[in-house]
């Protein structure tokens, strides 16, 4: 019998589009009224003299921006909070990394479970909570102290609270689960076979780890990276609470002039600028990351 020269393929038609559109309507109207909307008010704001209320004189001005670049505290206060949320990604990678193996590839059933509730319990707990339990642990004469006193007689005096690796402790309990959680489902997809060959070829447990298991891993060590980094460098909790006056970033200076100061368009212009700073890093590793993924 033959076979046709050609194959329908069925299209969708115009009802089939609308009720698509129908049906995405609610999600993208949610979208605009608390994302777009409030977004698009705040960078007004960042062009304006005064917070435009209660009958106070206000005019437009670029000297919100103009600031950032002429007073050098708030581009060192950029600096940092790049740096810091580099430098947690970096620890929760080296951490999060091996735990989501050992999930993946090593431990099974109940066991896994367990592991995997002891890894979301954070999520279970008010931030605030977390960060004052790290105040008893790192203060000077707190649990870690003692217990360090306790298993190195002489041990000297600790002290973390105030400083800048507080901070960093801090933040890295605060977001160790994303990267577990995106690491795990990458190595999850990732065929046993695969790693047996390579040892069977006589590659090192090194070798395979670099040449087989990261590679095929990093989508999810990159989304682990995107979802700890851009947060990172806006928190203002854990470094105000945990860091005093080395806890001194741009989120805690933006968080001032929305609550403190009352100084709405300095902070809008400072939020924006670091908007901004985040999607050019984005941009410039924007090949790097799709090569990764």
């Amino acid at each position: 019998m033959a076979l046709p020269d050609t194959v329908s393929v069925p299209r969708r038609g115009p009802s089939d589009a609308r009720s698509a559109a129908w049906l995405m309507g609610p999600a993208y109207l949610w979208l605009i009224i608390t994302v777009l909307l409030p977004l698009a008010a705040m960078f007004y704001f960042s062009f304006l003299s005064d917070v435009p209320i209660a009958g106070r004189n206000w005019y437009t001005t670029f000297s919100n921006y103009e600031a950032f670049f002429q007073q050098e505290f708030y581009r060192t206060l950029m600096w940092r909070s790049l740096r810091l949320g580099a430098e947690v990604a970096l620890w929760c990678f080296v951490i999060g990394f091996p735990c989501a193996y050992v999930l993946a590839k090593t431990i099974k059933g109940r066991w896994r479970e367990a592991l995997f509730l002891l890894v979301i319990i954070p999520f279970w707990s008010n931030a605030l909570i977390r960060i004052f339990s790290w105040t008893m642990v790192l203060r000077g004469n707190g649990i870690l102290e003692r217990f360090l006193a306790w298993l190195i007689p002489g041990f000297g005096s600790l002290d973390l609270m105030f400083t800048y690796p507080a901070v960093v402790i801090g933040l890295v309990h605060s977001y160790l689960p994303y990267m577990i959680l995106t690491c795990y489902i990458s190595l999850q997809t990732i065929d046993d076979s695969l790693v047996d060959a390579a040892r069977s070829l006589g590659a090192s447990r090194l070798t395979v780890l670099r040449k087989v298991i990261l590679p095929l891993a990093m989508p999810g060590i990159v989304a682990g990276a995107v979802l700890i980094f851009v947060p990172v460098i806006g928190s203002f909790m854990e470094p105000r609470i945990l860091g005093g006056r080395e806890g001194t970033f741009l989120g805690t200076v933006i968080e001032d002039q929305f609550t403190a100061v009352f100084n709405w368009p300095l902070g809008a212009a400072l939020s924006f600028l670091l908007l901004a700073c985040v999607l050019i890093i984005f941009a410039v590793f924007q090949p790097i990351l799709r090569r990764a993924s």
